[in-house]
This record gives structure tokens, C-alpha cells and sequence, in this order.
């Protein structure tokens, strides 16, 4: 049966991938998926008949001019493709470590469901025509060792997050069209031993690479960058940082990489005398620090390291004798120093004037540069004077209009359900104006027979429990997706209106500790009851049980360990924190108890049942308000 069931997602897969010529061996193929021999284009590995390694690599290079989302004839897959419908399939080869799918023309949005490839070690998506952001999601594989996106059109900021991959040792995103800055996250991924993102428009400074003491391969080429250098960890073998647009000079510093072999600094912005220790590293092999400003005489005596192949120091200012050890007449090494204002007769240097010139000039602009400074620093405190004089007159006019404005524009867009009174008077936070006006898709509807079919008609098999809160099921929807279900039954009096407002308010409440509500239905008919209605919360699946099951002694093999125990109390804190603090009105009485706090397959803690109290209290003053009025009628028979 798992045979059958793998062949059968191989299938769908190869349609998904509209039947590429490398997997047509399994046209006439009936035998084990782990016994397929194989290709130079693809190849299945397994262990324990689970499918863990899936490699195919097509013919459709993604180097296409003109791409702008949509599909290309013969270039990409067709414009029917859908890269969520591929990623759903390939999610449910949950033994999963090894993924890589490239050349392949496949082409959209990667989605966030990646990330429910939990198991996956390597991923390998290049040479596609991927495009927009990378997802955040991506941060909770922690199992992913290898991350490569190379040759695809992503076009966004690169994810804050992803220093949540404890264990990734390779980050290449090498030729995409990433913008924004580099995140300095990164900088805490200890295992990190390769950072390709050369070929982007990436920008702004790099930080401190020091505490990367395993990086041995740094390639931020063709960027926009404009920074000075980075400091960089001692055991880096290759630097590549040419074309961008570094400025400052070449800190003395570089003399401690014992461990370079390869380092291109060229077509920067770099100023002042390289250092001597450059040229004798020990291991150093390539040396490219061509069309920058280098300027000033290398001292003559300069040594250079016994590995040093090739040296290129031209189209800089340099001026003087080329020492003894760059002298180009040696078969030992390469050395070209064209374009500067070296003594060399008939090499191809520039007058001494000509470097001269370039130094005058780069003071004048910086004695320019430094009156401007002054002078406008000067108008704008005058400026800045005039300007408190006229805001301290207009204060109190401002924050009386600006008190009205707000009280009019909650009355006008009551988005999130709550009264008038407590926004106007409420602090406003960045996250409840997300919630409220950025519009957040609402609860989705679900129907009655779709929650019939997800749980097999409530069957008993998907019985989680009970509590006050009513029964939950666990489902499984049509598209594949794990569910919790929850039913209450709640008194007709309660209006419909008025809950659909607070379960909209709650789908909206995203954080990475709370157990996120997916959308509801409200059913009519409860048996035995004619004053009720059946309400049924959909909520995302967390599989790992309670934190209560954890605390057992009678499951050693569950037990939590202190350290880990501390680490779900604060990821509560957080949730607890964000509910009371982070959305308007805030949202208390959460039933903080053991019960309540679910782990997932990392461990990662989530609050549930928030905001049950909301609803459950007001249907239990309907129950209080009911049975008085029954009471009255009752004696009033009597």
C-alpha cells in the first residue's frame, strides 16, 4: 500500500511537470519506486521503502530575457501550471530529505506550504522562473542544511528570519533580483559555511561576519553594496566582493586570514595604500583589487606569499616602483598594473600629474563637501527654530482635531467589531491598525457536509476530547490539510451577526505562538435542542499533543527537559503578551492551563482556545437571562 501510494504521487508529480522527457522511464515502469536505476536527469533514493531523496534536473535554462510572470512558450511550463498544486503533492512525501528540482521551466510565487516539507535537509530550486518573495515560512524547516535558489527571478527583501535554521550550512541565492538590505540575522546561523548571493541588487552596509567562525566562502559580487569592507572571520578561503560599491580603505586586518586563497575587491570605491600583509598570505593564490582609487607607492621590499598566482592591481592610482615581487617578467606568477602612475616605461601608465590631479581634485570635493555640511547645518537649525515657534502655537489646535478625526474615523470603519467607545479612547498600535484596516481576509465559511466529510461524519476514530468548550474533532480537509474542529452549541438568541463579527476579529490574530482560526460554520439544527445553534470552529492542527502530556512521568520518552520547558513558558509569554497588548480591545481570560498549550513537531508552543471566554461568557448570561425568563412565565401559570 505505501508503494502503490508513492507511485501514485510520482504520477501526479510528472503531471504537475506537464510529463518531462527525463521521467519517461516511468511510462512502462510497474516496479518499486526504490529500485528505479539512476539517470544523469534524475534520481529516487529510500530508506525503509519511504521515498527520501528526489533529484530532477530538466532542460529549460531560466536566462530568458523579458520574462514578466507569465508563462513563455517552450521556455517555461504552461500557463494551466500551478506551482501550488506541485508543492501540495510533493508535501505529502513526508520522509522527505532531499529535494531538487532544477531546469524544470517551473514558474510563480514559491508558496508558503513549503515549509510543511519539515524533513528536508536540501533544497535545490534553480534555474527556474520563480518569482516575488522567498517566504518567511521557510524559516521553520530547522532540519534544512542546504538552501539553494540560484537562477530564479525572486525580487523581494530577503526573509529577517531565517536565522531560525540552526542547522543550514549553505545559503545560496545567487542571480535573482533580491533588493533591501543585508539581514544581519544571518550573522547568528553559527553552521553557515557558504553565503552566495552575488548577481542581485542588494544594498546598503554588510555586517560584522566575525562570529561565522565555519564560513569559508563569502560571493556578494554585482551588488550595491556601499559599505566599508566587512570585518571577515578568520577561516575565510574566498572573498568575492568585486562590483559594488565599497568605499573607505582596506582595513589591516585582512593580514589575520591565514586561511584566503581567492579575494576580488575590484571595481569598488576603495581608497588609500593597500596593506603590505595582503600580498603575503600564506595561502593566498588570487588577488584582484583592479579599477578602484587606490593610491600612494607599495613599499619596494614587499613580499609576496609563495601561492600568490595572480595579482591585479590596475586602473587604480598607484604611483612609484613596482616591487621587486609583482615584477611581471617572473613565469611565477600573472601581474597586471596597467592604469596607474607606476615608474614602468611602456606599460601602459598614466603621467604622474594624471594621479596628482585625482588627489587634488578628491580633497577639493572634500573641503567642498565639509562648507556645504556646515553651511546647511546651519539653515536648518534656523529653520528647525522657526518651526517649534509655529508648532507650539498650533499644539493644542492639533491634538484637539486630531482627537476628532480619530473618533471619526472609528464610527466610520468599525472593521474590527468593536465599539466606537474603547478604540476612540484605546492606544493605537501598529498591529490592530494592520488588523483593522489593511484588509485581512475575513473567517472563511465552511459548510456543514465539507466538515462531514473531513471528519467522516464525526466519527468516533477522529474524537480528540472534551472540555467545557465543547467536543473537538481532528479532519482532514479535501486539499489535504490537518484540521482541529470544534463544536459548541450555542442559544439561538445569540446573534449571529455579532459572533461572525468577534470570529472574523479572532482569524485575523496572527502570531507564531497562537493556534491560528481558520474559518467556522454555523449549522441550524442541534438534536434534542430547538433553542440552539451548532457552531464549528476550524482551527490549524498542532500534532504534537499539550504541554501537559510532556509533564508526565508516566511517558518518560515525552518527558521535557528544564531547558525546554523554559523555552514553551516564554513562547506563551509571548502569546499572552501580543493578547493583551498587541490588538484593541485586548483579549484576556485566555485559560492559561496545561490543556491549552500545544507543541508542534519542533516543539514550538502554541496558545489555544483564546477568546473562548468572549464568546462562552456572553452565551452563558443568554442561558442566565432564558431560564429567569422561563421562571417569570412558569409562576405566572401558576
Amino acid at each position: 500500500g505505501l508503494q502503490a501510494y508513492q507511485a501514485q504521487l510520482f504520477l501526479q508529480i510528472r503531471k504537475h511537470l506537464e510529463y518531462p522527457s527525463q521521467l519517461q522511464i516511468l511510462d512502462n515502469y510497474s516496479g518499486s519506486l526504490c529500485d528505479l536505476a539512476a539517470t544523469a536527469h534524475m534520481m529516487i533514493s529510500c530508506q525503509d521503502n519511504f521515498v527520501t531523496e528526489l533529484k530532477i534536473r530538466g532542460d529549460k535554462l531560466a536566462n530568458v530575457s523579458g520574462f514578466n510572470g507569465y508563462a513563455i512558450h517552450n521556455k517555461t511550463l504552461s500557463e494551466t501550471f500551478s506551482i501550488n498544486s506541485l508543492v501540495t503533492t510533493l508535501t505529502r512525501l513526508t520522509s522527505l530529505r532531499v529535494l531538487s528540482l532544477v531546469s524544470l521551466g517551473i514558474w510563480g510565487p514559491l508558496p508558503d506550504k513549503i515549509h510543511r516539507l519539515y524533513s528536508l535537509e536540501l533544497l535545490d530550486l534553480s534555474s527556474n522562473f520563480m518569482f516575488g518573495s522567498i517566504p518567511p515560512q521557510i524559516s521553520r524547516m530547522v532540519k534544512l542544511q542546504t538552501l539553494t535558489l540560484d537562477g530564479n527571478y525572486f525580487n523581494d527583501t530577503i526573509p529577517d528570519t531565517l536565522d531560525s535554521l540552526s542547522n543550514l550550512s549553505v545559503l545560496s541565492l545567487r542571480g535573482n533580483h533580491l533588493k533591501g538590505q543585508f539581514p544581519s540575522s544571518i550573522c547568528r546561523i553559527s553552521s553557515l559555511t557558504d553565503i552566495a548571493l552575488c548577481h542581485n541588487k542588494l544594498s546598503g552596509e554588510l555586517p560584522d561576519f566575525s562570529s561565522l567562525t565555519r564560513l569559508r566562502v563569502l560571493d556578494v559580487r554585482e551588488n550595491q553594496f556601499d559599505s566599508q569592507l566587512p570585518v571577515m572571520p578568520r577561516g575565510l578561503v574566498t572573498a568575492l566582493l568585486g562590483k559594488n560599491l565599497f568605499s573607505g580603505e582596506i582595513p589591516a586586518q585582512v593580514g589575520i586570514l591565514t586561511h584566503l586563497q581567492h579575494l576580488d575587491l575590484s571595481f569598488n570605491h576603495l581608497s588609500g595604500t593597500p596593506p603590505s600583509a595582503l600580498f603575503d598570505l600564506p595561502n593566498i593564490s588570487y588577488l584582484n583589487l583592479a579599477s578602484n582609487m587606490l593610491s600612494g607607492s607599495l613599499p619596494e621590499q614587499i613580499t609576496c606569499g609563495s601561492k600568490l598566482g595572480f595579482v591585479d592591481i590596475s586602473s587604480n592610482k598607484l604611483v612609484g616602483k613596482l616591487p621587486s615581487c609583482l615584477d611581471n617578467t617572473s613565469d611565477k606568477r600573472a601581474v597586471k598594473f596597467g592604469g596607474n602612475c607606476l615608474s614602468i616605461e611602456g606599460h601602459q601608465q598614466h603621467q604622474s600629474s594624471y594621479c596628482k590631479e585625482a588627489n587634488t581634485r578628491k580633497t577639493g570635493r572634500k573641503i567642498a563637501l565639509l562648507i556645504a555640511i556646515i553651511v546647511g547645518s546651519i539653515l536648518l537649525l534656523v529653520i528647525l527654530a522657526f518651526g517649534v515657534l509655529f508648532l507650539s502655537r498650533r499644539c493644542f489646535q492639533r491634538k484637539t482635531l486630531e482627537t476628532q478625526i480619530r473618533q471619526k474615523a472609528v464610527q466610520e470603519n468599525p472593521t474590527t467589531g468593536v465599539s466606537p467607545d474603547i478604540l476612540a479612547n484605546a492606544r493605537f498600535i501598529s498591529e490592530v491598525m494592520k488588523l483593522g484596516t489593511q484588509g485581512s481576509p475575513v473567517s472563511r465559511l465552511f459548510s456543514l457536509e465539507e466538515l462531514q466529510e473531513a471528519t467522516n461524519n464525526f466519527d468516533s476514530s477522529m474524537f480528540m476530547g472534551e472540555s467545557p468548550a465543547g467536543k473537538l474533532y481532528k479532519g482532514r480537509l479535501e486539499n489535504g490539510t490537518y484540521v482541529a474542529i470544534r463544536s459548541l452549541n450555542l442559544l439561538k438568541r445569540y446573534s449571529i451577526q455579532n459572533l461572525k463579527v468577534r470570529l472574523d476579529f479572532f482569524s485575523k490574530l496572527h502570531h507564531p505562538h497562537l493556534v491560528s482560526l481558520l474559518g467556522h460554520c454555523i449549522d441550524g439544527g442541534v438534536q434534542d435542542d430547538p433553542f440552539a445553534n451548532k457552531v464549528f470552529l476550524v482551527y490549524e492542527y498542532v500534532p504534537n499533543g499539550n504541554y501537559r502530556m510532556h509533564l508526565s512521568e508516566s511517558c518518560p520518552e515525552k518527558v521535557l527537559k528544564w531547558s525546554d520547558r523554559l523555552a514553551i513558558l516564554i513562547d506563551v509569554a509571548k502569546a499572552v503578551h501580543f493578547l493583551h497588548s498587541g490588538v484593541i480591545p485586548g483579549v484576556y481570560n485566555n485559560r492559561l492551563k496545561t490543556n491549552n498549550i500545544l507543541l508542534d513537531e519542533h516543539r514550538i508552543a502554541k496558545l489555544c482556545d483564546y477568546g473562548m471566554s468572549i464568546i462562552l461568557e456572553y452565551n452563558e448570561k443568554l442561558e442566565v437571562c432564558f431560564l429567569a425568563m422561563h421562571r417569570k412565565r412558569f409562576h405566572g401559570l401558576e
